[in-house]
């Protein structure tokens, strides 16, 4: 066997080099900053692409891994609140429905974003897409995407949709009495949070308001909040809503109107896509507009999911970049086209070739445009669940519409002065 034997001077310059080389690849390795982001799982699913792309892009400078956390948005919160009432989150940054962001911000629990994004950013998002992003003059949130309450109706069966609740009713009626349907209007009637996204369209159609936060004045035992449970009440009581629609969410909704039993349905934008596909009885049949409200005035409820970083996170710079990416251009009409997300930058609303490949995103446009959002209170949760049990109670007879919503009103006050917000 051959020995081989190397210059002094050359074997110094071969182990400096080796030296220099591991070096640059340790500092390398330690430079690379690894970012988390916790998304419910359709956005965790949605993404995946995006991140890769994001990740080849960062090569050697940010890594970005997304947790794919429940599919259900109340598993989701409680997820979050868990890890975060235990000290540092194990994650940068949460994706968050637009209802959690007071009660995030009150705990300080998120980092203020007004100096990562400008008026200029702030002024690019699509009306509608501003809202539930600050609490307290601070910015928080910055939203992935949009999402509003809307009526999808039969085109085959009118030629427009209508105008008023009564009008919704009577069309029902009529539709039904001449056996095109089974059933006039399909919504979430279940005892959850859809139920009282679907009140707070009917309050504020009859020219109510459930909460105003600015002043703590409850609108639930006035003339339009009694109407607004009474007007549900009545769907059920007439035959226009199956009684079975007391357990309904979206995706009992959304199969309903799909397979051709029902003339209305209100549900979100992702119902959209669902009802092009090659299954849907109704492809090609359908058309959207905001919920019935009296003439002249439209309503929306706001619902959207933004991306949040957390207190602690050591990776606020490298976040920000993630985010940013996530929610740019591009990226938004990749989620729009792929998996039916509505963008929120008004660019993409205004882009011609996406506006004739999806003649849709005008109407999604427009209803964004008149979405509410449901009261900013860190107390949330608390006063929607109160809500909620008593529109349940209201929807199966337990009890009169005049009196759910006067319970409503006092076990609302009571929460609100119980955490020294009322008066």
């Amino acid at each position: 066997m051959t020995k081989v034997i190397f210059p002094r001077r050359l074997l110094g310059l071969l182990i400096a080099v080796l030296i220099c080389s591991t070096s640059f690849a340790l500092v390398q390795a330690t430079t690379i900053e690894s970012v988390s982001f916790l998304m419910a799982a359709p956005f965790a699913d949605a993404t995946q692409d995006l991140v890769k792309q994001f990740n080849q892009e960062h090569r050697g400078v940010i890594n970005l891994k997304v947790i794919r956390g429940p599919l259900e948005t109340e598993a989701m919160s409680d997820l979050a609140i868990s890890s975060l009432l235990l000290g540092k989150a194990p994650f940068d940054v949460l994706l968050m429905d637009v209802t959690w962001l007071p009660k995030y911000a009150a705990a300080g629990w998120m980092v203020p974003l007004e100096d990562y994004f400008n008026d200029n950013d702030i002024n690019g998002l699509a009306t509608g897409a501003r809202e539930g992003n600050s609490y307290n003059d601070h910015l928080y949130r910055w939203p992935l995407t949009a999402d509003m309450g809307l009526l999808y109706y039969r085109t085959d069966l009118m030629d427009q949709p209508p105008e008023t609740p009564e009008d919704l009713i009577l069309m029902s009626q009529s539709l039904q009495n001449n056996q095109k349907v089974d059933w006039g209007y399909v919504w979430q009637g279940r005892q959850y949070e859809g139920l009282s996204c679907v009140y707070l369209e009917m309050i504020d159609g009859f020219g109510g308001d459930w909460l105003q936060t600015s002043t703590n004045q409850i609108g639930l035992n006035s003339t339009p909040g009694v109407e607004a449970a009474a007007w549900l009440q009545d769907l059920i009581d007439q035959g226009v809503s199956p009684e079975a629609v007391t357990n309904y969410a979206e995706s009992e909704a959304l199969q309903s109107f799909k397979v051709g039993d029902s003339a209305f349905m209100r549900n979100w934008p992702y119902a959209w896509a669902e009802l092009q596909k090659s299954d849907s009885a109704v492809k090609g049949n359908v058309g959207i507009t905001t919920m019935v409200a009296e003439p002249g005035h439209s309503t929306a409820t706001l619902g959207s999911w933004g991306l949040a970083v957390l207190q602690g996170s050591s990776h606020v710079e490298a976040s920000i970049e993630a985010i940013r990416f996530l929610t740019s251009e591009s990226a938004q009409k990749e989620l729009f086209l792929k998996y039916g997300y509505t963008p929120t930058q008004q660019r993409v609303f205004d882009d011609p070739q996406l506006l004739q490949e999806s003649p849709i995103l005008a109407e999604f446009g427009k209803a964004l445009k008149v979405a509410k959002p449901r009261p900013q209170t860190p107390l949330y949760a608390q006063i929607s669940d109160v809500l909620q049990r008593q529109l349940s109670s209201i929807l199966t007879r337990e009890q009169t519409p005049q009196l759910g919503m006067d319970i409503a009103d006092i076990n609302t006050k009571q929460i609100l002065i119980s955490a020294g917000d009322g008066s």
